[in-house]
């Protein structure tokens, strides 16, 4: 006989699947699905254009820089409405700009137009994790919110995977028509979703200043929370943006002994991540600490990338291996916006989770361009090691700096002078 749940038990499970949770989960799928996408039809969508070898790379770079660009200015302005106006407010703004950047896109007719679209959609995708995390994380208990952060995470990074699946079936216009209407069909689902008990009582306080970007950088305590927050996650980006979109050519440089589809790399490094996301939200709550297990993430990353540039000669099928490693080392990815999140009240903490992540997303701009000159001098393993390196040190040292938050109460202000 089956034994019957415990009140609490059942208690903890609804407040986990809660609406919205779920509702923030499918908006960040959605999210990914179309962030990746570009990625995956690079080829084939400049082809189409008239482009041919190295302009592959070299206007992949353009175009995904256009689009990483858009999610920095959205990451700014997403953050600080929705510390003004609220955290639903922005899920469902952001969502509609971007659903209908890439209903345009899949009409676009040339590059110009092609950059200028991947600009609008990246300004729209900026808004969706960071809100979401945030509802998510004061909507929780305290004991369980990094579940429901995981949650979010796990099901939203497995759109990439939808993405890739979409993609092979279809021509790339209608990958961006279904990744929009998809976009489109989810803002339904959000009507339902309540807005945030503690952003409720703060818009009903008098005299606490909100959403104010400038405190982040006038306080020295502020200012380093919020540059050791943006590193953590840095290496994440550095092997999608680098390592998994460039992975054609990084397989002929390594020998590989078949063809490898960038589609397919990202859907390896997304089901990775999915699983790494599930395992580091997982381990956070039976450790009962963030930082012990972005560490732990941080050193299978330096494995996983070692382990990248040492498959010279293998087959395609051990590269997508790799590539599933790599993402499941980059699955701390749920743990490093919820400690960005917690790091900060609740007047200042949409701008942070919404900045952060787009700002360690923007710097596949420095770090592409990083990529660029270092390829041009040392080739492009030795440059993207370098690179890597880089990336990988400053999360390092920036995770030391920072301050537990597992059991932090969240509802509190920054108090600025």
């Amino acid at each position: 006989m089956a034994a019957i749940p415990h009140p609490q038990e059942q208690s903890v499970v609804r407040a986990i699947f809660s609406l919205p949770v779920i509702v923030a989960a499918l908006g960040y799928f959605v999210d990914i699905y179309d962030l990746v996408l570009f990625s995956i039809v690079r080829v084939p969508s400049l082809k189409s254009f008239g482009l041919s070898g190295k302009e592959l790379i070299d206007y992949g770079v353009y175009l995904l820089n256009m689009q990483m660009i858009g999610m920095l200015v959205g990451g700014v302005l997403w953050g600080w409405l929705g510390d003004k106006k609220g955290r639903l407010k922005i899920m469902f703004a952001s969502i509609l700009i971007y659903s209908l950047a890439n209903l345009a896109n899949g009409i676009a007719w040339s590059l110009p137009m092609y950059a200028a679209l991947r600009f609008i959609a990246g300004v729209g995708l900026a808004g969706e994790l960071g809100a979401g995390i945030t509802l998510v994380a004061e909507v929780l208990p305290t004991k369980i919110r990094g579940y429901g952060t995981m949650l979010v995470a796990s099901i939203g990074v497995s759109g990439a995977i939808l993405a890739n699946v979409v993609a092979n079936t279809y021509e790339w216009r209608n990958a961006f028509f279904i990744g929009g209407l998809l976009g489109l069909l989810l803002l339904a689902a959000r009507v339902k979703v309540a807005e945030s008990g503690m952003f409720k009582t703060m818009e009903s306080k008098n005299g606490v200043s909100r959403g104010n970007m400038l405190a982040l950088f006038t306080d020295r305590s502020r200012f380093f929370r919020y540059l050791n927050s943006i590193m953590i996650g840095v290496p994440i980006w550095f092997v999608v943006g680098v390592l998994i979109t460039f992975s054609p050519e990084f397989a002929t440089e390594l020998g590989i002994t078949g063809v490898v589809s960038a589609g397919n790399a990202v859907m390896y490094c997304y089901l990775g991540l999915v699983l790494g996301d599930l395992s580091s939200g997982l381990l956070s709550q039976l450790l009962q600490s963030r930082k012990r297990v972005v560490l732990l993430f941080l050193l299978l990353t330096v494995g996983a990338v070692a382990l990248y540039f040492l498959q010279i000669g293998q087959s395609p099928q051990f590269f997508y291996i790799v590539c599933a490693l790599l993402g499941f080392a980059g699955g701390y990815w749920a743990i490093f916006v919820t400690v960005a999140a917690e790091q900060f009240g609740t007047n200042l903490r949409a701008t942070v989770a919404t900045t952060v992540p787009n700002l360690v997303r923007g710097m596949v701009v420095p770090i592409t361009i990083l990529f660029q000159f270092f390829r041009g001098h040392l080739g492009m393993e030795i440059g993207a090691l370098v690179v890597g390196s880089i990336c990988i040190i400053a999360a390092f040292l920036s995770l030391n700096a920072l301050e537990e938050t597992f059991h932090k109460d969240l509802n509190y202000y920054e108090e600025f002078l």
